[in-house]
């Protein structure tokens, strides 16, 4: 649930109800600040309201990097929208043209963003592979085709198509085709 709190938006992370003893009940919270990511406990007495804010989640394509922002286009209307790199987070190195991800919008605010959880991405760039060298659990570096650069098992060629964890930006399996 998204609310708004002192004037910006929060996530509501977690919550619990407490009734201490002979004292009035209230709401512990845990939010998370949708503009800097920081998160903080509050209080929530019996009675107090709070604004519930109306997100939507929409589906928008990859276009293009420029530099300043990632472009996205709305799959409905055509639109074409910059996102900031702080709010893809750590996985926008990952991602390449005409991938689908899911921004959350308030109004016409930005406030998130639903990365795929993997891609398909070809090695442009690595040291030859060796025949035969698959049990020894080594990794070299390998250069994508967006630019990004991951830890790759010795036997991977330039050319070949692998699967990677964007979260946490680690190279899952080889695809075959």
């Amino acid at each position: 649930m998204i609310i708004r709190f002192n004037g910006e938006l929060h996530r509501i992370e977690e919550y619990i109800h407490r009734t201490p003893g002979n004292l009035r009940a209230f709401v512990q919270a845990k939010l998370r600040n949708l503009k800097n990511g920081r998160v903080t406990e509050t209080r929530f007495r019996s009675g107090e309201e709070v604004e519930e804010v109306r997100m939507e989640q929409r589906e928008f394509q990859y276009l293009f990097h420029d530099g300043a922002s990632f472009q996205f286009m709305d799959k409905e209307s055509y639109e074409q929208i910059p996102v900031d790199e702080k709010l893809l987070g750590q996985g926008a190195e990952f991602l390449k043209e005409g991938e689908t991800v899911v921004l959350n919008l308030v109004g016409t605010d930005i406030v998130g963003a639903e990365l795929p959880y993997n891609v398909e991405l070809k090695i442009v760039e690595t040291v030859p592979g060796v025949r035969g060298d698959t049990a020894s659990g080594a990794t070299k570096p390998a250069k994508l085709e967006t630019g990004a650069t991951v830890n790759v098992p010795l036997f991977l060629n330039e050319g070949d198509v692998i699967r990677v964890d964007i979260r946490t930006g680690k190279y899952l399996e080889r695809v075959n085709n």
